[in-house]
């Protein structure tokens, strides 16, 4: 009783107080597009964010529980169409952090201008007016973009945002040459893994079609770009293989990679470009070679299917989720696993047909741009925020049929995508990383685990810079 007083008695004063500190990553301000519905975080129960919970171990952890600081819905629904869905499947921030893409089902992807405020928005989420002024160049830049709508014919599965250098105007399809390309030295790119295999790749300023890739039998169910800018595209479907395309050469398919005999979920590459990490409707998750496209080793630990991946900023971990309702925290280089963070249920079953473990079935996770948490999204109606050192989360949010989660580029911001087809931005701990875990993010860049270890330095130093103590 105590506990839930903790979380749904702080005063709305309190409340904006602390919404204030989050003005400056772009979520200060909540407003309305003409394309969705913007519910204000003071119309939902605050309380709900942890219902039922009595383990003494959270008091602690919820003392800053998560602020809803906007939730996007879908405009008027659509006709039904077989071929049409409601689910966010995926949602992506771009690595400049000015763009949103929201896969809001019905075959739509909507690119939301970042921060909120730079569409065409009405303020409603807070009753405060932002005190945050950006620079005028960024200003200027962010006043010019709008939101636009791109109809992929087909369901949405998967996002990747990426930079690209100026593409040449003989790449773009013939239905889009009416459009000039972007006139900048880089251009952002979206790329959308669709229901029928094929991956459309868009230009996001203009709203071009740069490339529509085939190859694949099944559904795209995930894309990632080489974080490098190389344009090296790689796709997880289920046929059961990864394809890796290089936008640089016209799109062309490179390479097939085989090993899963199931369903391919998510597939993540490694920030040094070295890795890629597939995870698929089997208990165990594959490493594959960036450089020479050829398996690296299988990582078993896992009890049911694994549905969710992602490296640290410095690539020296590897964060897998399964259907187990675990997450395992593994050395990439070594396959030691290092760490296991279990989802304890915080909700009765409602269904007495449905047992807790599938209550508590994990969908998605992330790292926190410095490296030192973990978003996770579960079917217990959770978003919980782990950090590395410890065991337990260290924060809750409400979020009912989650499906996925991605942290803001420059942290302090999460976004969770849901059946429903809303998105919904919470605020995220924002913390300063200490000295030495930022000397070594710096050394694990360039360092493998067994470079690590060859150094000739005392013991507990290579294990706190492999991670085997925090």
């Amino acid at each position: 009783r105590k506990l839930l007083m903790d979380v749904s008695g702080c005063s709305r004063e309190a409340q904006n107080s602390r919404a204030r500190r989050y003005e400056e990553v772009g979520g200060g301000r909540t407003m309305q597009p003409a394309c969705a519905e913007v519910r204000s975080r003071a119309s939902l129960p605050v309380n709900s964010a942890a219902p039922g919970l009595a383990t003494p171990h959270c008091m602690e952890a919820l003392e800053d529980v998560p602020l809803l600081l906007a939730e996007l819905r879908p405009g008027q629904a659509q006709q039904f169409d077989w071929k049409s869905c409601c689910e966010t499947w995926s949602v992506a921030f771009s690595p400049d952090g000015t763009w949103f893409a929201w896969s809001q089902g019905h075959c739509i992807v909507k690119l939301i201008p970042w921060p909120l405020r730079n569409t065409k928005l009405i303020s409603k989420a807070f009753d405060h007016k932002s005190c945050y002024v950006k620079p005028s160049e960024v200003r200027s830049r962010r006043s010019s973009l709008k939101e636009k709508t791109l109809d992929c014919g087909q369901i949405v599965w998967g996002l990747s945002f990426s930079f690209s250098p100026l593409l040449n105007q003989k790449m773009f399809w013939a239905t889009s040459k009416a459009q000039e390309p972007c006139s900048d030295l880089s251009c952002l790119i979206l790329a959308t893994g669709l229901n029928d295999g094929h991956i459309k790749v868009w230009e996001v300023e203009t709203g071009c079609l740069l490339f529509n890739l085939s190859g694949h039998l099944d559904v795209v169910r995930d894309l990632s770009f080489a974080p490098n800018g190389s344009l090296i595209l790689v796709s997880a479907s289920r046929d059961k293989t990864l394809r890796i395309w290089d936008l640089k050469k016209d799109g062309k398919q490179i390479q097939v990679l085989s090993g899963h005999k199931q369903w391919i979920y998510c597939c993540s590459i490694s920030p040094d470009c070295s890795m890629l990490c597939s995870t698929a409707g089997e208990n165990s998750v594959l490493l594959w070679s960036m450089r020479s496209y050829t398996l690296i080793r299988k990582l078993e630990g896992h009890q049911s299917t694994v549905v969710s991946c992602d490296f640290s900023p410095d690539s020296a971990l590897l964060a897998t989720a399964s259907y187990d309702t675990c997450v395992i925290m593994w050395d990439p280089y070594t396959g030691d696993k290092l760490r296991e963070f279990c989802h304890i249920s915080l909700l009765p079953a409602l269904d007495y047909g449905t047992s807790d473990d599938q209550l508590r079935s994990l969908r998605s996770l992330c790292f926190s741009p410095e490296g030192l948490h973990l978003a996770t999204v579960a079917d217990d109606r959770c978003l919980r925020i782990w950090a590395l050192e410890l065991k337990a989360p260290v924060a809750f949010a409400p979020v009912t049929n989650g499906l996925c989660c991605t942290y803001f580029s420059q942290g302090g911001i999460i976004a969770t995508g849901t059946r429903d087809g809303h998105v919904q931005f919470w605020t995220a701990p924002r913390v300063l990383a200490s000295l030495k875990h930022q000397c070594r993010q710096a050394l694990r860049r360039f360092l493998t685990t067994y470079q690590v270890l060859a150094l000739p330095i005392p013991r507990k130093m290579q294990e706190f810079l492999t991670y085997r103590t925090f």
